[in-house]
């Protein structure tokens, strides 16, 4: 797509799609600091005062885009009880790294410089919270108390996975799948002993790789 579009007429809904699109490539392309209204506005072809009409300030275009990319990454980890639980988490860890590789800025920007932001961290929060929902439907719980110990274990276990790839978005300390099959790991070292059945049998050996 241009620099400059051509100013189109859209409604209010495809303008607001249009800016949010024009935002989400601004914000993955530099710091959150370095992205001005002004410029999303020549990008999308519109005016500022427009722009200003959909959304009141930066921080609210970032976490309208914020918001949208949570929907669309937990949209693609939809977890299949006909899957092993090491295929479910193969699949949520890839489609989650690859947008946070992808988007690392506006990552960086929502868990480092917006950190203490309320509206951003409630996007966060909903968000493993859905995870933690869809991964709690396909496991193996014998009842209700073995249900809350994984819950906990979950919430836990998906801060942890958070903070690792945050730093490793700063510092990329090991590849990519070695982070992946990290974070794994825990969540099955975790699981293991609250579990009738071994989730993953045969796996954990030192050594071992996940396969892609």
């Amino acid at each position: 797509m241009p620099v400059h579009e051509r100013r189109r007429r859209l409604s209010p809904a495809e303008r607001r799609a249009q800016l949010l699109s024009v935002g989400a490539r601004l914000f993955a392309e530099r710091p959150y600091e370095g992205v001005l209204m002004e410029e999303v506005a020549e990008r999308a072809g519109v005016s500022r005062a427009l722009l200003y009409r959909h959304f009141a300030s930066k921080h609210e275009l970032f976490a309208a885009v914020y918001r949208e990319a949570s929907a669309d990454l937990l949209a693609r980890s939809r977890f299949d009880p006909g899957d092993t639980l090491v295929e479910q988490l193969v699949e949520g860890m890839d489609a989650h790294l690859d947008y946070f590789i992808a988007n690392r800025h506006a990552v960086l920007a929502a868990n480092r410089v917006l950190a203490g932001d309320q509206v951003i961290q409630t996007i966060i929060t909903e968000e493993l919270d859905a995870l933690r929902g869809r991964l709690l439907g396909v496991l193996p719980l014998a009842d209700e108390r073995t249900r809350l110990a994984v819950s906990q274990v979950l919430r836990s276990w998906l801060v942890f996975v958070r903070v690792l790839v945050i730093d490793w978005l700063t510092e990329e300390s090991c590849t990519r799948t070695e982070l992946r099959d990290a974070c794994i790991g825990a969540a099955l070292g975790a699981l293991r002993p609250l579990l009738p059945v071994d989730p993953a049998p045969g796996w954990g050996h030192r050594g071992h790789t996940i396969g892609t």
